[in-house]
């Protein structure tokens, strides 16, 4: 069907001003839930649209126009889907670095659960897509009179737009429009996110040494197992007063757990290479492309390593620090393996690397623990709390979500008292610690927060399980050490700082990194301040980042320092 001229004039008018509305609403959006001054909030609306509606008004060729400001097009629906998770702050670094090291089998399990959002895009953002490409076929333009007509506007926005950055500088501080301008602060952020790419990629640390020995005394066999989990909070484990029954194997005193501690980042692929590592956020950015974990530290006071995952390679610094170790294999990587193992099965292999007798030894299991879709993390296994279905991201389904999330870490209990039996058996010192990398939001109270990864964490994604066991060898043998734990146990810890550090002490090991006042087995044991690694990479006061009151009331209510 041919259209009439005045019908084309509707279309081309129409993917204008469609155009322009779904590419300026994040800022409107933004402006009200950023905690900038009234300017900052102002720029950030007038700068973005006057330059847009300049932009669309150049050209009557209003479809080639369109597809021309696609890449901020994708930026909006990005960020929509952001705001629909998070409820603010602008797409992060880290956003898109997790973009990178997340397999489509995650990214499936989470977007199959987030049809709102998903949906919202589409709708706003696929059909001016189709109608501009339709517009360049048919050669559909703009009238020149309607182009005319806005440019003077769009200048004057445009204008009153910069008025608004110079008084955001004067009136604020710390402003600045990397960090408080949409899109300009999304794009400063892909840039980050390439240069670390690029610097993960390149591997710079083959020079690297701990200098690491044993202690002398240390002759016989010792083995000792490092679990990491997945996105476990601490809140939601019997051991730290839970009132549901998600620790039934581990009610003994037997299980040290140490209530009180925090992770520096809510992203796997920070906090874990923290958590392997001697770096912490002061000190990650300057220092990660080019050291090696306490893997390798083991390895030279001469323990024979072993790293066993459940989860999928995701380029980042974990398979680099998972690569150092004697045997390296992630589970879900192995030809016909299944899918969606229990990590329950990790023990399997925990079991034979022990059983090959190899003298001492260190193995780390990285657990999929809880990471979303709950259900998917114990399927095959009857679950406890019910209901447990349907998942859907939404705070109607809280209760399902809840009982789905809590059979997850029953799964990771059943972890670690399989593995706590396992050395328990043996007829020498053997220890494991536990802690988890982040924890996460389940629409806990008003803010309607899900998952983890925000640009500024809630409490629930950062406060963590941190818990140490000991088999009645190790306790006969180093007496002091269990003497230490317990008397650390009420105190704050970092997992991030502390991790690594107490692993290292357990086997009595000395490193050019050792740090005693971050061990929680070590009388000098030194609480630590409360610090967190920021999206571009900054350890800053946790204090300082951001995050709202309710989260330092909920603190303070579980007696945990923020300072």
């Amino acid at each position: 069907m041919k259209l009439s001229d005045r019908q084309k004039n509707i279309i081309a008018v129409i993917l204008y001003w469609w155009t322009f509305v779904v590419i300026i609403t994040p800022n409107i959006i933004l402006s009200f839930t950023e905690p900038v001054s009234i300017w900052g909030k102002i720029a950030n609306t007038l700068l973005p649209a006057g330059l847009w509606w300049l932009c669309l008004s150049l050209s009557r060729k209003v479809g080639r126009t369109s597809l021309f400001m696609f890449p901020l097009m994708f930026f909006a629906a990005f960020q929509i889907v952001l705001l629909d998770l998070y409820g603010r702050s602008v797409i992060a670094v880290d956003m898109f670095l997790n973009l990178l090291t997340t397999n489509p089998a995650e990214a499936g399990e989470l977007l199959g659960n987030m049809i709102f959002a998903v949906c919202l895009v589409i709708i706003m953002f696929v059909p001016p897509i189709i109608v501009a490409i339709y517009c360049c076929v048919k050669q559909i333009y703009l009238h020149h009179s309607f182009i005319l007509r806005f440019r003077l506007p769009a200048l004057v926005v445009a204008v009153a737009g910069i008025v608004s950055v110079v008084l955001a500088y004067s009136t604020q501080s710390g402003y600045a429009i990397e960090n408080d301008l949409f899109p300009v602060n999304v794009i400063y952020n892909v840039k980050l996110a390439v240069g670390r790419g690029i610097n993960m990629s390149q591997p710079s640390n083959s020079s690297f040494s701990h200098f690491a020995c044993a202690d002398t005394t240390r002759n016989n066999r010792e083995v000792y197992v490092l679990v990491i989990g997945e996105t476990s909070r601490a809140d939601h484990w019997q051991l730290n007063g839970y009132d549901r029954p998600t620790n039934p194997e581990l009610n003994d005193s037997t299980f040290i757990s140490f209530p009180k501690t925090l992770s520096e980042s809510n992203t796997t692929h920070k906090s874990v290479p923290m958590l392997l590592s001697h770096l912490t956020s002061d000190n990650f950015e300057d220092s990660i492309y080019y050291v090696k974990s306490i893997i390798t530290a083991f390895k030279e006071a001469g323990y024979r390593t072993a790293f066993f995952s459940n989860q999928r390679y995701n380029h980042s610094f974990i398979d680099r620090f998972g690569f150092e170790a004697d045997t390296t294999l992630f589970v879900k990587e192995m030809p016909g393996a299944d899918s969606n193992p229990s990590d329950l099965v990790l023990v399997d292999y925990l079991n034979a690397e022990i059983d090959a007798g190899n003298g001492k030894q260190l193995i780390v299991l990285h657990s999929y623990g809880s990471h979303f879709s709950y259900a998917d993390r114990y399927e095959g296994i009857d679950p406890v709390f019910q209901p447990d279905y349907p998942l859907q991201a939404s705070k109607s389904h809280r209760k399902d979500l809840v009982n789905a999330y809590d059979n997850s870490i029953l799964i990771t209990s059943k972890l670690l008292s399989l593995v706590s039996s396992k050395l328990d058996s043996l007829n020498y010192p053997a220890a494991m610690i536990y802690t988890s990398d982040h924890g996460e939001d389940i629409f806990d109270d008003d803010r309607n927060l899900f998952l983890h990864a925000s640009p500024v964490p809630s409490i629930y994604q950062i406060h963590v399980p941190f818990i140490l066991w000991f088999n009645q060898e190790y306790s006969d043998t180093y007496p002091h050490i269990i003497k230490a734990a317990e008397a650390n146990k009420v105190k704050n810890v970092s997992s991030s700082s502390a991790f690594a550090q107490t692993a290292l002490s357990i086997a009595g090991i000395r490193s050019a990194v050792s740090d005693s006042t971050a061990s929680v087995v070590s009388l000098s044991y030194r609480e630590p301040k409360r610090m967190y690694l920021t999206d571009h990479n900054i350890g800053l006061p946790l204090k300082r980042i951001g995050m709202r009151q309710i989260d330092f009331d909920i603190l303070d209510s579980r007696q945990i320092s923020a300072d």
